[in-house]
């Protein structure tokens, strides 16, 4: 059977479960649903400028609220790398576990988007609840507007759904609150700041030395080789929740990446398996995991361990796989561009980009 017939077939699916789908939808849902209809579309990459010496970085909480405190260390972080910060309007807002409601933290991102004195944005933190704005997300002004935007954890979902929407190349890297170390913050300038035609990423030295005490750490090559293709994923919580939807991560002939934090592993079982039968992880090019941590299972528990969960989803691919890279829910993390095209090298351990992700 011929890919051209097998793609038809995909094709035809699609559009018949659209068909049958669309009676007795909500008004609401319909409404959200038709959005991202209109919007779905290739779209050609979009690269936002490279950061400078002085340049304003707007620092806003899209998903979990913050406090005073994480306010204060993400200026000081934003400050260290020589750039200027301004703070979200709604910043300080709280509404259950959100920063804010859904059109506070909208007017902060899209007030973001449009001054153009901002060079940056930066989420405070992930948490929950940026899902809630992809629908409402005005992603003409952010095409018109292409602007650095930086993040990860729940900020997976913006980053997956304005790469969809817009072809802009996002960030999925530190928080603006984090911890810096050494490693990241090299990473990140080398990305953003002094960007190259051709960077190789080195796995932290630090998360190597972790791994003799925690063996989650440890960089493991399930099937080595070669990869090329651009980089989409995040956080598996969110880049599960958005299958099916307008702005899933369409991860056909590229990397996948992935972690995950706090999930023990009959969960992170059942969301690679909704990622494998929504697309298929042996339609990629590659799967590039990193370090999930506090995942597994409570002592004297029955379940598989983390690395045995994560096997029986790998192990039968024919494309390179690994796990333990230095990205993740942790302090020494390297800044991946979304969007962009690379290589996985399985065997050498390294990722390296084929092009700067920002012009």
């Amino acid at each position: 059977m011929s890919s051209q017939t097998n793609l038809s077939r995909r094709r035809f699916g699609g559009l018949l479960a659209a068909t049958l789908g669309a009676a007795g939808t909500p008004a609401w849902a319909a409404a959200a649903q038709g959005k991202g209809k209109r919007m779905q579309q290739q779209h050609s990459l979009i690269k936002p400028a490279r950061l400078r010496q002085g340049d304003l970085v707007a620092i806003i909480a899209p998903g979990g609220f913050t406090d005073e405190d994480a306010i204060a260390k993400a200026v000081r972080n934003v400050e260290s790398l020589g750039l200027r910060a301004s703070l979200g309007a709604n910043i300080r807002a709280v509404h259950g576990n959100y920063a804010g409601t859904v059109q506070q933290r909208l007017d902060d991102l899209h007030g973001a988007f449009a001054d153009p004195e901002v060079k940056a944005i930066w989420a405070i933190r992930g948490g929950s609840g940026c899902i809630s704005l992809l629908a409402l997300l005005d992603y003409a002004l952010i095409r018109r507007n292409p602007k650095v935007l930086i993040g990860y954890s729940d900020i997976t979902a913006l980053h997956l759904a304005i790469g969809s929407q817009t072809g802009l190349v996002t960030f999925h890297g530190p928080v603006a609150s984090s911890t810096f170390s050494e490693y990241t913050v090299t990473q990140l300038q080398n990305v953003l700041m002094t960007p190259q035609d051709s960077y190789t990423i080195p796995m932290a030295l630090e998360n190597h030395r972790r791994a003799q005490t925690d063996a989650n750490f440890a960089i493991r090559t399930v099937h080595g080789g070669q990869a090329t293709g651009r980089l989409t994923g995040g956080n598996l919580c969110m880049v599960s929740a958005l299958a099916g939807t307008p702005y899933a991560a369409d991860f056909r002939d590229g990397i996948l990446f992935l972690e995950e934090i706090n999930e023990v592993p009959y969960r992170i079982d059942r969301m690679l398996c909704q990622l494998d039968l929504s697309i298929g992880f042996q339609q990629a090019a590659a799967l590039m995991l990193g370090i999930f941590e506090h995942c597994e299972a409570a002592e004297g528990d029955t379940s598989l361990t983390l690395n045995e969960t994560l096997d029986q989803h790998l192990q039968p691919l024919a494309v390179p796989a690994v796990s333990g890279y230095s990205f993740g829910h942790i302090r020494h993390q390297f800044t991946i561009p979304m969007g962009i095209l690379a290589t996985l090298d399985a065997d050498r351990q390294t990722l390296t980009l084929l092009e700067a992700a920002v012009s």
